[in-house]
């Protein structure tokens, strides 16, 4: 009589796209490998934007000085933990130490993880059911993160992952930003004085510039904010534009070295445009330079 299901693939059989060592049930759960172990081409595409993200982040845990307890990363906006998971697998499982932090608000997808974690022997991963915002009043981690990750978290969340990363000293952050929609709005409030007052304004007159001039505009303040608060800061594709079109990488690592010069440029773009109200919310700390 014959079992029932599939056989797991052979490391011959895989795909040449999976790395050596990496774990096939992880992938088959994160539905990445099919029960035979293929890959389809939505499955190929994710992989490939993970690989190259963690290929970032691995130079990062690396720069990070040896410890006992090795390093911390916070992921936000962890969704079913791709990222986190991938980059426990490839990075922490070998190194026996550290922990990684899956943040996300729904809760089905915490318990999820939680169950996928225990059932494959990564217990040092942890996943809280908390908003980005919570979390950085949480007593379940720690007050220093050596490592801030946020993939497309949505409008605010990634200036929420920022202002955690500043809170909690870390000395990288790693984020990919996604619809970028505050701006939007504040730039239309004023739209009509605007125009009157300065051609600049011409640049948002229609809605899809508004759309794209408010996400283009919010990294520039963010990529300032982070300069202001000591941290150095590069700007890159994550990958191809034919994979993602929220493809902007945002890599700040801490120097201390904090920039007065982006702190008044910060100001001053957001007096050019309209839109010093948000100074108070999202840049709070620069107006202390």
């Amino acid at each position: 009589m014959k079992k029932r299901g599939a056989v797991a693939p052979s490391a011959t059989d895989l795909p040449p796209e999976v790395r050596a060592g990496q774990s096939v049930e992880l992938l088959q759960q994160l539905h990445i490998l099919t029960r035979d172990g293929k890959l389809n081409q939505d499955s190929r595409r994710k992989l490939k934007q993970v690989y190259h993200l963690f290929q970032f982040i691995e130079k990062l845990l690396l720069e990070l000085p040896a410890t006992g307890s090795g390093p911390t990363l916070a992921d936000h906006g962890a969704g079913k933990s791709y990222l986190g998971f991938i980059i426990y697998d490839l990075f922490f499982k070998n190194l026996g130490a550290g922990t990684i932090y899956g943040i996300e608000t729904r809760s089905e997808l915490v318990a999820s993880s939680k169950s996928l974690a225990e059932r494959l022997g990564f217990d040092r991963m942890q996943f809280l059911n908390l908003s980005v915002a919570e979390s950085a009043q949480s007593d379940a981690l720690p007050a220093q993160i050596d490592v801030v990750t946020a993939l497309h978290a949505c409008d605010t969340a990634t200036d929420d992952a920022i202002a955690f990363g500043l809170q909690k000293k870390a000395k990288f952050m790693v984020l990919v930003p996604c619809c970028q929609a505050e701006l939007a709005r504040a730039l239309n409030q004023n739209k009509a004085l605007h125009l009157q007052r300065t051609p600049l304004a011409e640049l948002w007159r229609h809605p899809l510039h508004t759309r794209e001039v408010g996400s283009q505009l919010t990294n520039v303040l963010r990529c300032l904010y982070l300069e202001s608060q000591g941290y150095s800061v590069t700007v890159t594709e994550l990958v191809g534009w034919e994979h993602s079109m929220k493809n902007e990488l945002i890599l700040a690592k801490h120097t201390g070295q904090k920039k007065r010069a982006s702190a008044e440029r910060l100001l001053a773009l957001l007096k050019e445009f309209g839109i010093e109200a948000l100074m108070a919310e999202r840049y709070p700390l620069a107006a202390l330079n």
